[in-house]
């Protein structure tokens, strides 16, 4: 049976780009992965230094990089994708191990 897969990014804005500003414009995700196949859940948080950290839930590897592949060319995304600093931007896909809720 294959385990479910995290995807962890982290990253930081733009110069300029309030935290309030991205979490707005965050949700856009929300709605873009909830509807791609094998999405199970996501998560976004942010340090007092500015670092957010995202954690989405798939089924499956192939499910992470069939989204991470469409993500950049998703219009309603372009808000959001364009307030990230791109060099920030760090992406590990790991398996599930052990979760509670």
């Amino acid at each position: 049976m294959t385990k479910p897969v995290i995807e962890t990014v982290t990253f930081k804005l733009n110069p300029g780009v309030s935290r309030d500003e991205f979490a707005k414009a965050a949700q856009a995700i929300s709605a873009f992965a909830s509807k791609r196949e094998g999405f199970i859940s996501r998560r976004l948080s942010c340090t007092n230094d500015g670092l957010w950290i995202e954690h989405i839930e798939w089924a499956s590897l192939e499910a992470a990089q069939s989204a991470a592949a469409a993500i950049g060319t998703d219009p309603t995304l372009e808000n959001c994708m364009s307030a990230i600093h791109g060099p920030s931007v760090t992406l590990h896909h790991s398996d599930l191990e052990i979760s509670v809720n």
